[in-house]
């Protein structure tokens, strides 16, 4: 049974907003910890060190997660095929959003010592997990759903909200520096576009709560139950590793661009922040 002969039970406007909507919210966390490792995490997560080992502490915690990632989609994949996609969409939206508000509420290495960086570090990794499960999800949850021969339209849905995310995160620490002076920036100021996400992660849910299950997953459901991963790495390893080598390259220059060079900019080049954001 083929995805082209089940017709889809969903709104098509409802199925292009719930599997925007998520991933943009989900990247929006992600790029939030990004700038936030550009600009704050060093100092309030690692004080006692250098200006050049806080640099390089924080972007080890923004790397961190990109290891997670890789196994947030085998896991939340794997389960997106035995139990559904809605549910395991949902499960992802939720991992993101918990762990960024706890990132915005977590006390810094001032309050709780040595504590902060690992409980850290934990977070940063159920970031990781929430958006490696997310993106091909909700791709998924977008094609399953969409008319017959329109699945490539609507799995384009999916592929615009990391850059809505990235430009409403971007947007937000620019208006704080704006608004704030520095020591409230970095007292507090920092945590609020953290805070947001739970708020975003409502709006997600009330979006993705109201889709049914994909008609194709439950015509799969009725079929022998199979180990998914165990079919993916036998069946399908080449595609795998070519489709991400191809992101890894795509992303590595993105976040060249965006994130280490506003903190070179800002940390040697000594350029205003605004104008590092606004470029």
């Amino acid at each position: 049974m083929t995805a082209a002969s089940i017709a889809p039970v969903n709104k098509t406007s409802h199925i292009a907003i719930a599997s925007f909507i998520g991933t943009a919210i989900e990247f929006y966390d992600f790029y939030v910890y990004a700038i936030a490792a550009a600009l704050v995490i060093g100092p309030v997560f690692f004080p006692s060190a250098s200006p050049t080992a806080q640099t390089l502490n924080a972007f080890a915690t923004f790397g961190i997660a990109f290891l997670a990632r890789p196994v947030g989609s085998f896991l939340f994949g794997h389960f997106g095929d035995r139990f559904g996609r809605k549910s395991t969409l949902v499960a992802t939206l939720l991992t993101m959003g918990v762990c960024t508000t706890l990132i915005g509420l977590l006390p810094g290495y001032d309050h709780i010592g040595e504590l902060a960086p690992w409980l850290l570090v934990t977070l940063r990794i159920g970031q990781g997990l929430g958006l490696g499960g997310e993106w091909g999800g909700a791709a998924l949850l977008a094609t399953e759903n969409a008319p017959k021969h329109r699945r490539g339209l609507f799995g384009m849905f999916p592929q615009l909200g990391p850059s809505i995310g990235f430009l409403v995160a971007n947007g937000l620490f620019l208006l704080l520096g704006l608004l704030l002076s520095h020591e409230q920036f970095m007292a507090w100021g920092w945590r609020i576009p953290f805070l947001v996400s739970a708020v975003l992660v409502f709006i997600g849910l009330y979006a993705r709560l109201k889709l049914t299950e994909t008609p194709l997953f439950q015509a799969v459901a009725k079929q022998p139950r199979r180990v998914p991963l165990t079919e993916l790495l036998s069946g399908h390893l080449k595609p795998l590793i070519l489709g991400s080598l191809s992101i890894v390259v795509c992303y590595a220059l993105f976040y060249i661009s965006a994130v280490f060079v506003l903190s070179y900019g800002i940390g040697t080049l000594h350029l205003p922040k605004p104008t590092l954001q606004a470029w």
